[in-house]
């Protein structure tokens, strides 16, 4: 997904995706996923969003790849982010995943909308052209995140795995 052609595909329909009630943050494109930040209005929002957003972006790999049929063997694993550490992690972890992917050294990805953030320690340059998505609408994805860590530096790598509450376990059974 990160040839030249796949990417400016995924590009383009990554950055048609926003709607007024479902709003594309942030992404990046790996060789196999595409890691996805966004917001919606509500929970109906954020379920055409996200259905539209797969469509969009499955119909783009197909064309790319002149091919037909099923591009993704799972729809999406989503989590919500509901703290202001939970939100920086979310950037670090969508804005700089090809360093854990990839192996890559301390950049910002040349495959996402890394270019666009706003949030890095250092500014880094912008491409020509317009900005792929769209500006956060909520007080965590806009500065509450800030108060979590500060400015994201590019040297940052995101976890290996996002760390999960252990199941309950359930009761025992009755005598």
């Amino acid at each position: 997904m990160r040839s030249d052609s796949v990417y400016a595909e995924l590009y383009g329909a990554l950055a048609r995706a926003s709607k007024v009630f479902f709003r594309v943050l942030h992404f990046s494109v790996q060789t196999d996923h595409v890691h996805i930040m966004v917001e919606a209005d509500d929970k109906l929002a954020l379920t055409r969003g996200t259905q539209g957003l797969a469509i969009r972006c499955a119909r783009a790999v197909n064309r790319a790849s002149h091919r037909r049929g099923r591009v993704w063997a799972h729809r999406y694993h989503a989590h919500a982010l509901r703290t202001p550490r939970e939100v920086r992690l979310g950037f670090v972890y969508v804005l700089l995943n090809f360093r854990k992917h990839l192996r890559a050294a301390p950049a910002v990805d040349p495959r996402s909308s890394g270019p666009w953030f706003e949030g890095w320690v250092r500014p880094v340059p912008t491409p020509p052209g317009p900005c792929p998505v769209v500006p956060a609408a909520t007080w965590l994805a806009t500065a509450g995140w800030r108060r979590a860590g500060g400015a994201v530096d590019c040297r940052e790598a995101p976890a290996a795995s996002v760390p999960r509450r252990p199941a309950r376990s359930p009761p025992p059974p009755l005598p």
